[in-house]
């Protein structure tokens, strides 16, 4: 009987990405939810099965990474971080069409939690490898491979912690790719690939305000709830600036080029329309923002509280943290305090070098006739601890998508799904790439 043949990355990616999406890593925030336990062994006995030896670290109960390195032909040269997180924000399975956990292919869909945010790199990831080490080869360089607990609550018991105890794993690394890039747009006729080279940083803010308690039924000239009702209406109501950064500047004249059509960068978004969907993202990096996400004060109706307190979710551009937070003071007055919740960096590299090549030549060589361009991402990413151990971080998790599909509504969204054949493209990109890294 004739040898089976080994199965490649295509043939695994799929099943490897409906496992993982069923299994339930979902975080709330505050540890209460299942952990990233369960996920990171599956993707150890993954790698296990196929000679790697990953390292398994729990930073709390059930709060799981795992990081092995991965030989290359060259160990003198600097290595490449691939990285990717296995917590997925929480799903409400009576708001969905098909169970967020289930992983059930419909419409030529993967369907459920994590199926672009970000089980469907990590199941990419893992089919590559897994292919590369039957077939014997090697990366042209080292590769450390991480599977992170909490990225989507800011990554303090994932990537945080690792590179605060754990920072001889990533020795000698000098770049890294990780999610939220390489995915296709449809602008035209062309078929764009963003790849996210800059991110916006985070303040997230808690606003209190203090007055004199008493009964609901009095006059009262010092309310808390008053006084910072002002001063969230004016937060909220703020009309941010545009601050053009050398990424967004970047892609605006590549979008420009791409449409045919003349973009102001004094006043882009009128442009920024004929992008539909993708708008909502290359939006909100044109400036700074503040949005208030929660309010608390009181606990009886006829009862005037003696605090209150907003929270109030910030984002800036790289190199405008200090003037986001004096618009803030400026906004709340000296009456209402600010003080700090969750603080993380802005990144911004440039769209150049032999990664980028390597990124760009993938695609292309998969798409031919497309176009790659930088984009910066309105969120954030792992990408952001890493840099504090000097590693240069690009999103690049290779997707090429209809043209019709939301795929911005997709993050942290309702009927989260993944086109089949974008998993298998993505596959096949990686391959390119890592031969090339």
């Amino acid at each position: 009987m004739p040898e089976p043949a080994t199965p490649t990355a295509e043939d695994e990616v799929v099943d490897i990405c409906r496992d993982l999406i069923r299994i339930d890593s979902s975080n709330y925030g505050d540890g209460s939810g299942p952990g990233e336990r369960s996920a990171a062994e599956y993707v150890a006995a993954q790698l296990s099965e196929v000679g790697l030896e990953p390292e398994v670290f729990e930073s709390a109960d059930k709060r799981t990474s795992l990081v092995v390195r991965w030989e290359g032909e060259d160990t003198t040269r600097p290595g490449l971080l691939v990285h990717g997180h296995l917590d997925v924000v929480p799903a409400e399975a009576g708001d969905w069409t098909h169970d967020p956990f289930g992983g059930e292919i419909v419409d030529d869909c993967v369907w459920g939690r994590g199926a672009v945010d970000m089980k469907d790199m990590d199941a990419m990831v893992l089919a590559v490898v897994r292919r590369w080490r039957r077939e014997g080869r090697k990366p042209p360089r080292d590769v450390v491979l991480s599977f992170l607990a909490d990225e989507e609550a800011g990554g303090k018991f994932g990537a945080h912690w690792l590179v605060d105890h754990h920072p001889g794993l990533f020795d000698g690394v000098s770049e890294a790719i990780s999610e939220v890039g390489g995915f296709s747009f449809s602008m035209g006729d062309q078929r764009v690939y963003l790849i996210e080279t800059a991110q916006k940083g985070i303040r997230w803010l808690r606003l209190v305000a203090q007055g004199r308690a008493g009964h609901g039924s009095m006059v009262n000239d010092d309310n808390a709830v008053t006084a910072l009702a002002e001063a969230v209406a004016r937060v909220g109501r703020h009309d941010w600036p545009v601050r053009m950064t050398p990424t967004v500047q970047r892609f605006l004249e590549e979008m420009s080029d791409v449409l045919g059509i003349e973009v102001d960068v004094n006043d882009p978004e009128p442009a920024l329309a004929k992008l539909g969907t993708l708008a909502r993202i290359v939006g909100a990096t044109l400036r700074n923002t503040a949005n208030p996400t929660l309010l608390k004060a009181g606990y009886k109706h006829n009862v005037i509280p003696q605090s209150a307190e907003a929270f109030i979710d910030c984002r800036f551009l790289p190199g405008l943290e200090d003037e986001l937070l004096a618009t803030i003071d400026e906004l709340i007055g000296p009456d209402v305090r600010r003080e700090d919740v969750i603080t993380d960096i802005a990144l911004e590299t440039s769209f150049d070098g032999p990664l980028v090549d390597a990124m760009v030549a993938a695609l292309q060589a998969e798409d031919p006739g497309s176009r790659a361009i930088p984009y910066c991402l309105s969120g954030g990413t792992d990408n952001k601890s890493f840099s504090l151990l000097g590693i240069r971080g690009f999103g690049f998790a290779p997707l090429r998508l209809p043209a019709d599909l939301d795929f911005s509504g997709m993050f942290h969204g309702v009927d989260e799904r993944v086109p089949v054949d974008s998993l298998k493209f993505g596959t096949r990109v990686l391959d390119r790439f890592l031969a090339a890294c």
